[in-house]
This record gives structure tokens, sequence and C-alpha cells, in this order.
């Protein structure tokens, strides 16, 4: 089963739903978050568990579609606590509408977000309602921690890991184990599967910091350079000061305390540095680390060899996307 088959049959099932109606200015932005696209990860990868685990994955459908309508709760708030202005090349709801309207929308996707799961029997909505409730906690404190680190000049890269661990793997572990749970197999297969999501998750995040800075602004869909106008202190910025000189590390602090009306030459600056310091390669490095720790998982994993190819499969083309 391919991937391009999960996306269609979770598209076409995100189309059958009809998301505007009074009052419009509360459900038009939903609708518009919703339809701006992106590979739908989250959603593949509940589809893809409950696949694996029973055969059927359509059944995992409105589990699939709580995952996503979460996401993008957390990303409507994301942007407007970044100020950012694009998202996947498209205006940021706050930006299309205003910051009010993207504040009480995200709230309302939190909610719809949950009802999806009434859709399940008794024990299975009260399975994926506790990890789900688990998983949005996760993804709050992970989010407060990324503004913490804003204004903190000590953080460790354990902590980023970890903070990135909550702000980004957590959901898309959870949205495994979701497929697991519907699917109905045994705890061990779940905690697996969860664990496998982790590790990727990990990898995806280090991915997209690769990308924020050395991504193709055409393919990309956020604006290039994104994580340095916001001087966010990612992998790439902490491992520069860990491996290089003291005069570097007093450089790039300098560009990280700025925040400029023209980050043009900051961005060159900043990219210059990473680049000096073979910060790319370090963490291509990372970001293999972590992928072969979630294929590690998977031998131990009690599904056929087909489910395991096909997971490791998603594994490698999640870590090829330049998107």
């Amino acid at each position: 089963m391919d991937i391009l088959h999960y996306q269609k049959a979770f598209l076409s099932y995100l189309e059958s739903k009809d998301w505007v109606r009074e009052p419009k200015n509360l459900y038009e932005p939903i609708d518009y978050i919703l339809q701006l696209g992106g590979k739908r990860i989250r959603p593949v990868l509940t589809l893809m568990a409950a696949h694996i685990f029973s055969k059927d994955f359509e059944k995992a459908l409105p589990a699939a579609l709580a995952v996503e309508v979460f996401h993008n709760f957390t990303l409507v708030h994301d942007d407007i606590m970044d100020d950012a202005p694009l998202r996947r090349g498209k205006a940021t709801v706050h930006e299309k509408w205003d910051i009010n309207t993207g504040i009480l929308s995200g709230d309302a996707m939190l909610i719809l977000a949950y009802k999806y799961f009434e859709n399940y029997d008794a024990v299975t909505f009260q399975k994926l309602a506790k990890l789900f409730s688990k998983t949005a906690l996760e993804v709050c404190d992970g989010q407060q921690l990324d503004v913490d680190f804003e204004t903190r000049s000590d953080v460790t890269i354990s902590e980023y890991i970890n903070m990135i661990r909550l702000k980004t793997s957590v959901l898309v572990a959870a949205a495994l184990k979701m497929g697991a749970i519907v699917a109905e197999t045994n705890d061990e297969n779940a905690d697996l599967i969860y664990d496998f999501g982790l590790n990727l998750g990990l990898a995806f995040q280090l991915q997209d910091d690769y990308l924020d800075t050395f991504g193709d602004p055409e393919t990309f869909g956020k604006q290039i350079g994104g994580d340095i106008i916001e001087n966010k202190k990612t992998f790439l910025y902490l491992k520069t000061l860990e491996v290089s000189d003291i005069e570097t590390g007093k450089k790039l602090k300098y560009y990280y305390r700025k925040k400029l009306k023209d980050n043009t030459i900051k961005i060159t600056e900043v990219t210059r540095i990473y680049q000096i310091n073979n910060i790319p390669f370090l963490i291509k490095e990372e970001i293999e680390m972590y992928t072969e720790k979630a294929f590690d998982t998977l031998t131990k994993m009690s599904i056929d060899k087909d489910s395991k190819q096909n997971l490791k499969d998603f594994g490698l083309w999640l870590m090829k996307r330049t998107v």
C-alpha cells in the first residue's frame, strides 16, 4: 500500500466534511487552513498504522482527521506567536483575517478534533482521548519551552532535543499509536510504533531546522531563514556554539541579539557561519542517527516483513523531503 493511496483516501474524507457554517468568521478560517495542503504526514501515519495492524485503514479515518485538525490548530496559534506571514506559501490565518479570529478559530479546532473520537466505541474512545490529552498537553509544554529558550543564553542541545520531542515528535508518535489503537493491536505493538514515531519525529524536526536555512524557497513554502530572523536557538545554532571558536561564537550571538527590519545580511552571515563550521553535515548525521533508531524499533515489532518495509520506506521518504 503506497503513501499516495492513504493521502487520497484521507483527502476525500476531508473534502466530504462541510466545515463552513454560521458564524462564518469562525469556520471559514478553519476551512482555509485545512485546505492549504501539505503532505498530510500525521493522518497518513494513523491510516498506515491501522492498515498494518488490521488490514483495514478506513475505520481510522475519523482518528486521522482528529490528528490533522489538532495539528493545524497548533499551526494557527504558532503562527500568531511567531508573527509568521506565510504558511505553505500562503498568508497565515491571522494575516488573512486578524489575531482574534486566529485565536478563536484555533480554539474551535481543538474542540472539533476531540469530537471525531465520538465515532468509536467506548473502550477505543477512552484510549484515544487519553493519548490525545497527554499529547496535546506535551505539545503545549514544548511550545512554552520554545518560547522560554528565546530569552535564555544557556540552552543545551539535550534541552533542545527534549523541546522538539514535546513540540513535534509526540504528535507524530501519537498519530501512529492512534492507528494501532483503532486496529486493536496489543499494547506492546502500540508502544513500539509510538517509539518508532518518536524517533522519526525527531529526525523530521531536525530536517525542518536544516530546510529552514538551507531549503529551496520555491519548494519549502515558508520563509527561508525564518528561524534566523526569529533568533530561534535551533540545533544549527547550538551545534555551532559547541564546535566553533570563541570569536565565531561571539559573532553568532551578536546577530542573534538583533531584531531587524531588513534581515538579508543577517541571514547571509549566519548561514555562512553555519557552512564554515560544517553544520549542514553535522545536522545530517544527527538526522540519520534518529532515523536509524526509529528503524531499530521495527525489528522488535510483531508484524510481517512487508509491513516493516512499508514503515521503513515511509521513514526514508520523509527524510528525502524538500518541504
